[in-house]
């Protein structure tokens, strides 16, 4: 089967938008607001993000606030794997690891988001995967990141998001 494009049904490419990005070397939540009504994907990019102990990240969205319930979300690495409603969780497990990588969160319409995630560590190689959805309470407007207990501080790395 082969789909030929003859321009009459191709939407317009959109602008992929670059937030500043911010060092993640203090604090407890790093948040990015101000996200326009029309966004269809949002990717936050991580760069060797670590915190003070042990708690998995959680990346969480919202409409006006950050909505920390209604997610179902799974995040695996090895054979070890964790499940969260607070949010999009990584599964980390270790202070001295460091993560890179992308969380992405697509559109499905009635203010339903997808997410994916992929990430890694340079430290042994490990990697991680996962998923999950979440139904918001309108148009998604931020996204933070934060532990699963909220207390672990930041301590190295940077993160950022592109939006489109």
């Amino acid at each position: 089967m082969s789909i030929t494009l003859d321009g009459s049904n191709v939407s317009t490419v959109g602008v992929i938008n670059s937030g500043t990005a911010q060092a993640t070397t203090g604090g407890t939540i790093i948040t990015f607001t101000g996200i326009p009504a029309g966004v269809k994907r949002v990717t936050m990019m991580f760069n060797g993000v670590s915190t003070s102990g042990t708690s998995n990240y959680l990346v969480q969205i919202g409409a006006g606030s950050i909505q920390t319930t209604g997610y179902v979300s799974g995040s695996q690495t090895g054979t070890s794997a964790v499940a969260s409603t607070a949010g999009m969780i990584l599964l980390t497990g270790n202070a001295a690891l460091a993560w890179s990588g992308i969380f992405t969160f697509a559109y499905l319409g009635s203010n339903l988001w997808v997410s994916s995630h992929s990430t890694g560590r340079s430290s042994d190689g490990g990697s991680n995967c996962g998923g999950g959805t979440v139904t918001l309470s309108g148009t998604l407007d931020r996204i933070a990141l934060t532990t699963v207990n909220g207390t672990d501080t930041f301590d190295a790395g940077s993160v950022n998001i592109l939006y489109e």
